[in-house]
């Protein structure tokens, strides 16, 4: 199982050393992180940034290609959602379906929920 985190994911674990240790316990860790989430999980000030921050260095930051992000505009498009799904979130259903047995940790199931019916690849949705 390879777990990829988006923003929802990032949020959900920062700070909470208990769940990091459960999911380290379990082999799921590090996981993969969409270089396009920091985006939408970071604030810019490193204050407030703190916690995400300290997570983020033991996660491995990928970069998304331009294969993966014309993947990810199609399956926006084809959930018939496109103007309501977030650009992020199909980047993080097409980047993981690129690993086998993916399980995506997110805050938003429905979105990416109806990402994943359209991957090629089956992904498991975990709720953070």
């Amino acid at each position: 199982m390879t777990l990829i985190l988006d923003s929802g994911g990032v949020s959900a674990l920062a700070g909470h050393r208990a769940r990091l240790a459960a999911l380290r316990d379990r082999g799921l860790w590090p996981p993969q992180v969409p270089a396009v989430v920091l985006a939408e999980a970071l604030t810019g000030d490193a204050r407030r940034d703190f916690h995400a921050n300290r997570l983020l260095r033991t996660c491995q930051i990928r970069d998304v290609d331009e294969s993966t992000s014309r993947e990810a505009a199609r399956l926006r498009t084809a959930t018939g959602k496109a103007s309501k799904i977030s650009a992020v979130d199909a980047v993080v259903a097409a980047f993981a379906s690129l690993y086998p047995d993916p399980v995506v940790l997110t805050s938003d199931p429905r979105d990416l929920g109806a990402l994943a019916d359209q991957t090629a690849r089956p992904l498991t949705i975990a709720t953070s």
